[in-house]
């Protein structure tokens, strides 16, 4: 290390009381972190590429400063997807440090990393005060039983009102309207379901009605007079 010929000239003054890190809460105990291997937490975040047209949540699952999990959620940009089986690659397997600092093919990934990272070093995450943390895997419980990221797609113009495409449920199918022209219920299909179904030997027609669902006041009886098509009608 070098030093300039002003600070060689300087006298030696003694530092005063030792300032350790303020110990932030992480996985029910209160660590100074002073190292990468101190951090631990399970958080997510979004993060969008620079254009803002697309955006990602990132879910991470850390553990003594490496990622154990990573969970990748992407819209609105059809090369997003891609760089997301990437990163789903990439991320486990690294501390938080070398996540940072590695290029995850997307910038909406890339600010969705850095986003999280602040989080997990100030200890702002989910497990801050839950003994031991989260386990393994706990990314996978916001999808549900279908392993399908909740999705909500809605459109709507000023010249024919709303229509409701996809909701957390499923894929829309119809909506009911009542006497007004007013939405009032849907009608949905569980896409990770019918798959399932199919899987397990269920005929393509016969489970997607094993798979169909309504929400709201859909039925006749319920002040239902009109069912739309939100794609066609």
């Amino acid at each position: 290390m070098q030093y300039s010929r002003e600070v060689e000239e300087m006298c030696c003054v003694a530092k005063g009381p030792k300032h350790d890190p303020a110990p932030i809460p992480e996985e029910g105990k209160w660590i100074a972190a002073k190292q990468i291997t101190d951090i631990s937490g399970f958080t997510h975040g979004i993060g969008w590429c620079a254009p803002q047209q697309g955006a990602c949540k990132l879910t991470l699952n850390v553990k003594q400063g490496v990622i154990q999990e990573a969970l990748i959620e992407t819209i609105g940009c059809s090369g997003m997807t891609h760089s997301a089986a990437m990163a789903a690659e990439i991320l486990p397997h690294k501390t938080i440090l070398e996540a940072l600092n590695t290029d995850l093919v997307c910038d909406a990934i890339n600010t969705a990393m850095r986003e999280l990272f602040l989080q997990i070093v100030y200890g702002r995450t989910q497990s801050a005060f839950s003994d031991d943390g989260l386990v393994v895997g706990a990314g996978l419980e916001d999808l549900g039983k279908g392993l399908r990221s909740q999705v909500g797609t809605m459109y709507g113009t000023a010249a024919k009102g709303v229509r409701y495409l996809e909701m957390a449920e499923g894929y829309v199918t119809r909506l009911a309207l009542d006497a007004d022209n007013q939405v009032i219920g849907y009608e949905f299909v569980s896409l990770g379901k019918m798959t399932d179904f199919i899987k397990k030997g269920s005929e393509p027609n016969e489970a997607w009605k094993k798979a169909m669902g309504h929400y709201g006041r859909f039925e006749k009886e319920q002040g239902a007079v009109k069912y739309i098509d939100p794609r066609k009608e």
